[in-house]
Protein backbone atom coordinates (compact mmCIF):
# COMPACT_ATOMS: atom_id res chain seq x y z
CA UNK A 1 0.00 0.00 0.00
CA UNK A 2 2.74 1.98 0.85
CA UNK A 3 6.11 2.68 -0.59
CA UNK A 4 9.51 1.29 1.42
CA UNK A 5 12.43 3.49 0.04
CA UNK A 6 15.78 2.95 1.17
CA UNK A 7 17.97 6.39 0.49
CA UNK A 8 20.89 5.99 -1.98
CA UNK A 9 21.22 9.61 -3.03
CA UNK A 10 19.22 9.15 -5.64
CA UNK A 11 15.54 7.29 -4.82
CA UNK A 12 14.89 9.40 -2.09
CA UNK A 13 15.40 12.90 -4.44
CA UNK A 14 12.92 11.43 -6.71
CA UNK A 15 10.46 10.58 -4.83
CA UNK A 16 10.28 14.23 -3.32
CA UNK A 17 10.32 15.47 -6.39
CA UNK A 18 7.60 13.32 -7.62
CA UNK A 19 5.44 14.30 -4.70
CA UNK A 20 6.37 18.15 -5.38
CA UNK A 21 4.60 18.16 -8.82
CA UNK A 22 1.97 15.93 -7.51
CA UNK A 23 -0.41 18.96 -8.41
CA UNK A 24 0.79 20.53 -11.53
CA UNK A 25 -1.18 19.94 -13.95
CA UNK A 26 -4.66 20.40 -12.14
CA UNK A 27 -3.00 23.30 -11.13
CA UNK A 28 -3.00 24.52 -15.10
CA UNK A 29 -6.41 22.72 -15.90
CA UNK A 30 -7.94 24.69 -12.76
CA UNK A 31 -6.51 28.15 -13.69
CA UNK A 32 -7.96 28.52 -16.51
CA UNK A 33 -11.00 28.28 -14.85
CA UNK A 34 -10.89 30.23 -12.10
CA UNK A 35 -9.57 33.18 -14.44
CA UNK A 36 -12.71 33.58 -16.17
CA UNK A 37 -14.98 33.19 -13.12
CA UNK A 38 -12.69 36.18 -11.73
CA UNK A 39 -13.12 38.31 -14.65
CA UNK A 40 -17.02 37.51 -15.04
CA UNK A 41 -17.70 38.46 -10.95
CA UNK A 42 -15.40 41.66 -11.72
CA UNK A 43 -17.66 42.60 -14.79
CA UNK A 44 -20.65 41.66 -13.80
CA UNK A 45 -20.56 41.59 -9.58
CA UNK A 46 -23.81 39.99 -8.01
CA UNK A 47 -25.04 38.39 -10.41
CA UNK A 48 -22.03 36.42 -11.72
CA UNK A 49 -21.81 35.50 -8.23
CA UNK A 50 -25.17 34.30 -8.08
CA UNK A 51 -25.36 32.24 -11.34
CA UNK A 52 -21.92 30.47 -9.84
CA UNK A 53 -23.34 30.03 -6.70
CA UNK A 54 -26.53 27.99 -8.40
CA UNK A 55 -24.21 25.97 -10.93
CA UNK A 56 -21.70 24.63 -8.39
CA UNK A 57 -23.60 24.79 -5.21
CA UNK A 58 -27.06 25.16 -5.61
CA UNK A 59 -27.76 27.86 -3.97
CA UNK A 60 -30.54 30.15 -5.33
CA UNK A 61 -29.44 33.40 -3.17
CA UNK A 62 -26.37 35.01 -0.93
CA UNK A 63 -27.27 34.07 2.66
CA UNK A 64 -26.01 36.36 5.33
CA UNK A 65 -25.75 35.11 9.21
CA UNK A 66 -25.27 37.78 11.96
CA UNK A 67 -24.37 37.75 15.69
CA UNK A 68 -27.26 36.69 16.88
CA UNK A 69 -27.69 33.70 14.41
CA UNK A 70 -24.19 32.84 15.92
CA UNK A 71 -25.59 32.96 19.00
CA UNK A 72 -28.58 30.76 18.69
CA UNK A 73 -26.37 28.00 17.04
CA UNK A 74 -23.89 28.15 20.36
CA UNK A 75 -27.00 27.37 22.46
CA UNK A 76 -27.63 24.09 20.57
CA UNK A 77 -24.43 22.82 20.32
CA UNK A 78 -24.01 19.87 22.53
CA UNK A 79 -23.00 21.09 25.99
CA UNK A 80 -19.30 18.70 25.47
CA UNK A 81 -18.37 20.75 22.11
CA UNK A 82 -19.18 24.27 23.98
CA UNK A 83 -16.26 22.71 26.59
CA UNK A 84 -13.94 21.60 24.19
CA UNK A 85 -14.41 25.52 21.91
CA UNK A 86 -14.01 27.29 25.13
CA UNK A 87 -10.83 25.33 26.14
CA UNK A 88 -9.42 25.92 22.49
CA UNK A 89 -10.37 29.09 22.32
CA UNK A 90 -8.80 29.78 25.86
CA UNK A 91 -5.32 27.92 24.55
CA UNK A 92 -5.19 29.41 20.90
CA UNK A 93 -5.96 33.48 23.00
CA UNK A 94 -3.35 32.94 25.16
CA UNK A 95 -0.48 31.76 22.55
CA UNK A 96 -1.50 34.27 19.99
CA UNK A 97 -1.75 37.30 22.58
CA UNK A 98 2.06 36.37 22.91
CA UNK A 99 2.56 37.61 19.29
CA UNK A 100 0.70 41.07 19.43
CA UNK A 101 3.47 43.75 18.77
CA UNK A 102 3.46 47.17 19.52
CA UNK A 103 5.10 50.06 17.92
CA UNK A 104 8.58 51.65 19.04
CA UNK A 105 9.84 55.25 18.28
CA UNK A 106 13.31 56.22 18.03
CA UNK A 107 13.42 60.23 19.53
CA UNK A 108 16.98 62.01 19.15
CA UNK A 109 17.79 65.74 18.78
CA UNK A 110 15.59 67.17 16.68
CA UNK A 111 14.05 64.03 15.08
CA UNK A 112 12.13 61.31 15.59
CA UNK A 113 11.29 57.48 13.77
CA UNK A 114 9.00 55.17 14.21
CA UNK A 115 6.78 52.41 13.54
CA UNK A 116 3.11 52.52 14.44
CA UNK A 117 1.16 49.20 14.13
CA UNK A 118 -2.70 48.91 13.18
CA UNK A 119 -5.29 46.23 12.59
CA UNK A 120 -6.84 45.93 9.27
CA UNK A 121 -10.64 47.24 8.43
CA UNK A 122 -11.95 44.28 7.26
CA UNK A 123 -11.11 40.65 6.93
CA UNK A 124 -12.95 37.84 5.00
CA UNK A 125 -11.88 34.26 7.02
CA UNK A 126 -12.88 31.68 4.55
CA UNK A 127 -14.11 28.42 6.19
CA UNK A 128 -14.42 25.42 4.41
CA UNK A 129 -17.58 22.91 4.33
CA UNK A 130 -16.48 20.42 1.15
CA UNK A 131 -15.55 16.56 2.52
CA UNK A 132 -15.48 18.01 6.23
CA UNK A 133 -17.07 20.85 8.08
CA UNK A 134 -13.79 22.67 9.69
CA UNK A 135 -15.12 25.07 12.19
CA UNK A 136 -12.01 24.79 14.17
CA UNK A 137 -10.83 26.88 11.18
CA UNK A 138 -12.42 29.60 11.95
CA UNK A 139 -11.15 29.58 15.54
CA UNK A 140 -7.63 29.71 14.02
CA UNK A 141 -8.19 32.25 11.84
CA UNK A 142 -10.98 35.08 13.69
CA UNK A 143 -8.91 34.60 17.61
CA UNK A 144 -5.46 36.08 16.19
CA UNK A 145 -7.90 39.07 13.75
CA UNK A 146 -9.52 39.58 16.59
CA UNK A 147 -6.27 40.13 19.23
CA UNK A 148 -4.67 42.28 16.09
CA UNK A 149 -7.73 44.69 16.38
CA UNK A 150 -9.23 44.09 13.11
CA UNK A 151 -12.77 45.93 12.75
CA UNK A 152 -14.86 43.63 10.90
CA UNK A 153 -14.56 40.08 10.55
CA UNK A 154 -16.76 38.37 7.98
CA UNK A 155 -16.75 34.49 7.49
CA UNK A 156 -16.97 32.98 4.17
CA UNK A 157 -18.75 29.60 3.65
CA UNK A 158 -19.67 27.74 0.74
CA UNK A 159 -23.63 27.17 0.56
CA UNK A 160 -24.67 23.48 2.04
CA UNK A 161 -25.20 21.24 -0.45
CA UNK A 162 -27.79 19.17 1.91
CA UNK A 163 -29.28 23.46 2.21
CA UNK A 164 -28.62 22.65 6.33
CA UNK A 165 -25.78 25.33 7.34
CA UNK A 166 -22.85 23.61 9.41
CA UNK A 167 -23.90 24.61 13.13
CA UNK A 168 -20.73 23.96 14.51
CA UNK A 169 -19.31 26.82 12.13
CA UNK A 170 -21.94 29.42 13.54
CA UNK A 171 -21.30 28.26 16.96
CA UNK A 172 -17.11 28.58 16.42
CA UNK A 173 -17.90 32.21 14.64
CA UNK A 174 -19.96 32.99 18.37
CA UNK A 175 -17.19 32.11 20.44
CA UNK A 176 -14.48 33.24 18.54
CA UNK A 177 -16.18 36.64 18.18
CA UNK A 178 -16.43 36.66 14.51
CA UNK A 179 -19.11 39.79 13.08
CA UNK A 180 -21.16 38.01 9.79
CA UNK A 181 -20.92 34.97 7.50
CA UNK A 182 -22.13 35.04 4.41
CA UNK A 183 -22.49 31.61 2.22
CA UNK A 184 -20.81 31.85 -0.78
CA UNK A 185 -17.81 29.77 -1.72
CA UNK A 186 -15.20 28.39 -4.51
CA UNK A 187 -13.60 31.05 -6.93
CA UNK A 188 -16.41 33.56 -6.97
CA UNK A 189 -16.81 34.06 -3.78
CA UNK A 190 -12.79 34.79 -2.99
CA UNK A 191 -13.60 37.14 -6.47
CA UNK A 192 -16.47 39.06 -4.73
CA UNK A 193 -14.70 39.77 -1.77
CA UNK A 194 -11.38 40.94 -3.54
CA UNK A 195 -13.46 43.23 -5.88
CA UNK A 196 -16.38 44.03 -4.26
CA UNK A 197 -19.68 43.34 -5.69
CA UNK A 198 -23.43 45.63 -5.25
CA UNK A 199 -24.04 43.13 -1.76
CA UNK A 200 -20.53 42.14 -0.92
CA UNK A 201 -18.27 44.99 0.00
CA UNK A 202 -14.72 44.16 -0.56
CA UNK A 203 -12.11 43.27 1.95
CA UNK A 204 -8.49 44.29 2.84
CA UNK A 205 -7.55 40.85 2.96
CA UNK A 206 -8.72 37.05 2.71
CA UNK A 207 -7.43 34.04 4.79
CA UNK A 208 -8.16 30.61 5.61
CA UNK A 209 -7.82 26.98 3.33
CA UNK A 210 -9.60 25.76 0.45
CA UNK A 211 -9.69 23.57 -2.41
CA UNK A 212 -7.44 24.22 -5.37
CA UNK A 213 -10.36 26.32 -6.76
CA UNK A 214 -9.98 28.73 -3.39
CA UNK A 215 -6.22 28.36 -3.68
CA UNK A 216 -5.90 29.11 -6.67
CA UNK A 217 -8.27 31.92 -7.16
CA UNK A 218 -6.06 33.82 -3.93
CA UNK A 219 -3.31 33.80 -5.97
CA UNK A 220 -4.72 35.47 -9.03
CA UNK A 221 -6.69 38.48 -6.63
CA UNK A 222 -3.20 38.92 -4.45
CA UNK A 223 -2.73 43.07 -5.27
CA UNK A 224 -6.36 43.72 -5.20
CA UNK A 225 -6.75 42.20 -2.44
CA UNK A 226 -4.24 40.71 0.41
CA UNK A 227 -4.23 37.64 1.36
CA UNK A 228 -2.24 34.69 4.25
CA UNK A 229 -0.98 32.59 1.86
CA UNK A 230 -1.40 29.52 -1.18
CA UNK A 231 -2.53 26.87 0.61
CA UNK A 232 -1.88 23.70 -1.81
CA UNK A 233 -2.76 19.68 -0.34
CA UNK A 234 -2.17 19.11 3.12
CA UNK A 235 1.18 17.17 4.53
CA UNK A 236 2.82 16.01 7.43
CA UNK A 237 6.52 14.69 7.88
CA UNK A 238 7.51 12.19 10.66
CA UNK A 239 11.07 11.67 12.12
CA UNK A 240 11.04 8.62 13.96
CA UNK A 241 14.02 6.40 15.46
CA UNK A 242 13.70 2.60 16.92
CA UNK A 243 11.97 3.74 19.56
CA UNK A 244 8.55 5.25 17.97
CA UNK A 245 5.41 2.77 18.77
CA UNK A 246 4.40 2.03 14.90
CA UNK A 247 0.60 2.11 15.81
CA UNK A 248 1.36 6.28 16.48
CA UNK A 249 3.09 6.63 13.44
CA UNK A 250 0.89 4.78 11.46
CA UNK A 251 -2.10 6.84 12.82
CA UNK A 252 -0.41 10.35 12.45
CA UNK A 253 -0.39 9.46 9.12
CA UNK A 254 -3.41 8.58 8.09
CA UNK A 255 -4.66 11.65 10.08
CA UNK A 256 -3.14 13.80 7.40
CA UNK A 257 -4.22 11.35 4.46
CA UNK A 258 -7.80 11.58 5.55
CA UNK A 259 -7.60 15.31 4.11
CA UNK A 260 -7.79 15.02 0.70
CA UNK A 261 -6.43 12.40 -1.86
CA UNK A 262 -3.84 14.51 -2.77
CA UNK A 263 -2.69 14.79 0.90
CA UNK A 264 0.58 13.15 1.14
CA UNK A 265 2.36 11.43 4.47
CA UNK A 266 5.71 10.74 4.75
CA UNK A 267 7.95 8.84 7.24
CA UNK A 268 11.75 9.25 7.40
CA UNK A 269 13.45 6.76 9.79
CA UNK A 270 16.42 4.75 10.25
CA UNK A 271 14.94 1.65 11.41
CA UNK A 272 13.97 -0.77 8.79
CA UNK A 273 12.38 -2.49 11.54
CA UNK A 274 10.25 0.19 12.23
CA UNK A 275 9.68 1.13 8.55
CA UNK A 276 8.05 -2.53 8.17
CA UNK A 277 5.39 -2.52 11.03
CA UNK A 278 4.32 0.90 10.41
CA UNK A 279 3.59 -0.37 7.03
CA UNK A 280 1.98 -2.98 8.59
CA UNK A 281 0.33 -0.99 10.80
CA UNK A 282 -1.31 0.84 7.49
CA UNK A 283 -2.76 -2.36 5.82
CA UNK A 284 -4.46 -3.41 8.65
CA UNK A 285 -5.88 0.27 9.68
CA UNK A 286 -6.35 1.46 6.54
CA UNK A 287 -9.51 -0.52 4.72
CA UNK A 288 -11.19 0.02 7.99
CA UNK A 289 -10.98 4.07 8.47
CA UNK A 290 -14.47 6.16 7.32
CA UNK A 291 -12.29 8.35 4.70
CA UNK A 292 -10.87 5.40 2.81
CA UNK A 293 -11.97 7.30 0.15
CA UNK A 294 -9.06 9.68 0.20
CA UNK A 295 -6.69 7.65 2.39
CA UNK A 296 -6.10 5.34 0.20
CA UNK A 297 -5.10 7.47 -2.78
CA UNK A 298 -3.21 10.02 -0.56
CA UNK A 299 -1.04 6.80 0.56
CA UNK A 300 -0.97 4.69 -2.59
CA UNK A 301 0.40 7.22 -4.60
CA UNK A 302 1.72 10.73 -2.20
CA UNK A 303 2.87 9.20 0.42
CA UNK A 304 6.21 6.84 1.54
CA UNK A 305 8.68 5.52 4.15
CA UNK A 306 12.07 6.73 3.09
CA UNK A 307 14.92 4.77 5.31
CA UNK A 308 17.86 6.52 5.89
CA UNK A 309 21.71 6.09 6.81
CA UNK A 310 21.52 8.06 9.50
CA UNK A 311 19.59 10.41 11.91
CA UNK A 312 21.33 13.77 9.95
CA UNK A 313 20.01 12.47 6.53
CA UNK A 314 16.39 12.34 8.22
CA UNK A 315 16.99 15.78 8.93
CA UNK A 316 18.52 17.28 5.75
CA UNK A 317 15.17 15.57 3.96
CA UNK A 318 13.19 16.90 6.46
CA UNK A 319 14.42 20.58 5.77
CA UNK A 320 14.28 19.67 2.09
CA UNK A 321 10.75 18.88 1.68
CA UNK A 322 9.89 21.71 4.39
CA UNK A 323 6.53 20.02 5.40
CA UNK A 324 3.59 21.81 6.73
CA UNK A 325 3.32 19.62 9.79
CA UNK A 326 6.75 17.84 10.70
CA UNK A 327 6.61 15.55 13.99
CA UNK A 328 9.46 14.36 16.08
CA UNK A 329 9.08 10.79 17.42
CA UNK A 330 12.93 10.23 19.02
CA UNK A 331 14.46 9.69 22.27
CA UNK A 332 15.67 12.77 22.11
CA UNK A 333 13.37 14.95 19.57
CA UNK A 334 14.53 18.06 20.80
CA UNK A 335 18.37 18.03 19.77
CA UNK A 336 17.02 17.11 16.13
CA UNK A 337 14.73 20.02 16.65
CA UNK A 338 17.91 22.55 16.90
CA UNK A 339 18.51 20.99 12.93
CA UNK A 340 15.38 22.11 11.88
CA UNK A 341 15.07 24.72 9.64
CA UNK A 342 12.04 24.14 7.25
CA UNK A 343 8.92 23.80 9.12
CA UNK A 344 5.39 24.95 9.19
CA UNK A 345 4.50 23.26 12.38
CA UNK A 346 6.83 20.60 14.77
CA UNK A 347 5.37 18.61 16.94
CA UNK A 348 7.65 16.69 19.38
CA UNK A 349 7.56 13.60 21.08
CA UNK A 350 5.01 10.74 21.03
CA UNK A 351 2.07 12.74 22.77
CA UNK A 352 2.18 15.53 20.63
CA UNK A 353 -0.03 14.26 17.88
CA UNK A 354 -0.57 16.49 15.20
CA UNK A 355 -4.00 16.32 15.63
CA UNK A 356 -4.12 18.06 19.05
CA UNK A 357 -2.26 20.80 17.74
CA UNK A 358 -4.76 20.87 14.92
CA UNK A 359 -7.56 21.54 17.36
CA UNK A 360 -6.80 22.86 21.05
CA UNK A 361 -2.79 23.09 21.74
CA UNK A 362 -2.78 26.83 21.03
CA UNK A 363 -0.93 26.33 17.83
CA UNK A 364 -2.64 27.51 14.53
CA UNK A 365 -3.62 24.91 12.10
CA UNK A 366 -3.20 27.46 8.87
CA UNK A 367 0.23 26.44 8.02
CA UNK A 368 2.49 26.82 4.58
CA UNK A 369 1.92 23.68 2.53
CA UNK A 370 4.02 22.21 -1.11
CA UNK A 371 7.39 23.26 0.98
CA UNK A 372 6.79 26.66 1.16
CA UNK A 373 7.70 26.53 4.95
CA UNK A 374 10.83 27.73 3.33
CA UNK A 375 10.29 31.20 3.30
CA UNK A 376 6.48 31.47 4.80
CA UNK A 377 5.15 30.67 8.42
CA UNK A 378 2.06 29.92 10.48
CA UNK A 379 -1.38 31.97 10.05
CA UNK A 380 -0.40 34.65 13.14
CA UNK A 381 -1.58 37.92 14.71
CA UNK A 382 1.24 39.11 12.16
CA UNK A 383 -1.37 38.66 9.15
CA UNK A 384 -3.72 40.88 10.42
CA UNK A 385 -2.08 44.12 11.24
CA UNK A 386 -0.16 46.88 8.92
CA UNK A 387 3.10 48.24 10.59
CA UNK A 388 3.06 52.04 9.77
CA UNK A 389 6.68 54.00 9.33
CA UNK A 390 6.68 57.57 10.15
CA UNK A 391 9.10 60.20 10.93
CA UNK A 392 9.23 63.81 11.82
CA UNK A 393 12.64 66.11 11.09
CA UNK A 394 12.91 69.40 12.44
CA UNK A 395 15.31 72.04 10.09
CA UNK A 396 18.42 71.38 12.50
CA UNK A 397 18.48 67.70 12.06
CA UNK A 398 17.42 68.10 8.35
CA UNK A 399 20.37 69.90 7.86
CA UNK A 400 22.24 67.40 9.26
CA UNK A 401 21.38 64.63 6.69
CA UNK A 402 20.41 66.55 3.74
CA UNK A 403 23.42 67.35 1.70
CA UNK A 404 24.27 63.79 1.70
CA UNK A 405 21.10 62.73 1.12
CA UNK A 406 20.74 64.96 -1.87
CA UNK A 407 24.08 63.32 -3.57
CA UNK A 408 22.59 60.00 -3.35
CA UNK A 409 19.64 60.85 -4.98
CA UNK A 410 22.04 62.83 -7.92
CA UNK A 411 23.95 59.62 -8.23
CA UNK A 412 20.96 57.74 -8.60
CA UNK A 413 19.85 59.86 -11.47
CA UNK A 414 16.94 61.00 -9.48
CA UNK A 415 17.63 64.96 -9.71
CA UNK A 416 13.94 65.68 -8.36
CA UNK A 417 14.75 63.94 -5.49
CA UNK A 418 18.26 65.91 -4.96
CA UNK A 419 15.84 69.04 -5.51
CA UNK A 420 13.32 68.61 -3.07
CA UNK A 421 16.09 68.26 -0.49
CA UNK A 422 18.12 70.85 -1.66
CA UNK A 423 15.30 73.44 -1.92
CA UNK A 424 14.69 73.32 1.82
CA UNK A 425 18.32 74.99 1.72
CA UNK A 426 20.73 75.14 4.60
CA UNK A 427 19.13 77.86 6.76
CA UNK A 428 20.82 79.54 9.17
Amino acid sequence: MIRIIKANKKREYEFIKEIRSRAEETDKQIEAEVRDILTAVKTFGDMAVLEFSKRFDNAREIKTFTKEDFAKAYEQVPKKLKSALQTATNMITEFHKKQLTKGFKIAKNGYELGQTVRGLERVVVYAPCGTAGYFSSVLMAVIPAKIAGVKDIVIMSPPPKNGEVNQYILASAHIAGADSMVLVGGAHGIGAFAYGTESIPRADKIVGPGNAYVATAKKLVYGAVGVDMIAGPSDITIIADESANPKFVASDLLSQAEHDKLSSAILLTTSQTLAEKVKAELEARALNEKRLEYIKPAIENYSGIIVCKSENQCVELANLIAPEHLEILTVKPRAIFKKIKNAGSVFLGEYSTEPLGDYIAGLNHTLPTSGTARFCSALSVDDFVKKIQYMEFNREAFNELAEKASYMAECEGLFAHAEAIRVRGVRE
